[in-house]
């Protein structure tokens, strides 16, 4: 592992995106529906337990929150959608702090969404999909908890996922996940690589990837 993800260290919460850090360098952020396993994700590709809040109750996740991997890179938490029981007025707080995010910050490299493998690409799924299709953001999406199923199933669902986004108009890759087993983590660590350029010899993701780890 490249250590500059062990490193990782939180920098501030932001309730709006103009307060921010500012924008500058290159950020890749992790989305995903509440109680899809996002924070727990995040901890495990930086190996450390407690970066990214993790709690039982969805929808804990009410901020843009950002981590430090060096002075040019930076990881973001963003809100979890589509499953806390908050207040209508809070969603739609949620849901436009999400767009202008997407759709306004200059230094955002790329989408990590994060996806339970028992219940992908729902409506919120779809949205940020089609997000990512309006700014031409690269997206890479974790089929999380894959340990919940058997390898069998798990891949079955790789597929039909694969099926589904195969007529969007916007380069996508994927893979199984599992934060309980460490599954798929250096895979992960491959492709932020490639999106942060740490590799020399950097290559665009394929449009479809089938890695099943």
């Amino acid at each position: 592992m490249n250590p500059v993800y062990h490193q990782a260290k939180f920098i501030c919460s932001a309730p709006r995106l103009k307060d921010a850090p500012p924008d500058q360098g290159m950020e890749i952020a992790f989305a995903g529906r509440s109680n899809a396993g996002k924070s727990s994700a995040i901890n495990t590709l930086v190996q450390q337990t407690a970066l990214a809040r993790v709690s039982k109750t969805p929808g804990r996740t009410q901020l843009l929150n950002f981590f430090e991997l060096d002075a040019k890179r930076k990881l973001v938490d963003l809100p979890g959608y589509g499953y806390a029981k908050v207040p209508e007025a809070v969603k739609r707080d949620w849901h436009a702090m999400m767009e202008t995010y997407l759709h306004e910050r200059k230094a955002l490299s790329g989408i990590v969404l994060v996806m339970d493998v028992r219940h992908p690409l729902t409506e919120f799924d779809w949205q940020l999909v089609r997000w990512c299709e309006h700014a031409k953001l690269p997206l890479h999406i974790l089929l999380t908890k894959a340990d919940k199923l058997n390898f069998g199933a798990a891949k079955n669902t790789l597929l039909k996922v694969q099926r589904d986004l195969s007529e969007v108009s916007v380069v996508i890759s994927l893979q199984l996940f599992s934060s309980l087993k460490k599954t798929g983590t250096k895979e992960l660590h491959k492709l932020l690589d490639e999106w942060f350029l740490f590799s020399q010899n950097s290559k665009q993701a394929p449009a479809i990837d089938t890695d099943i780890a």
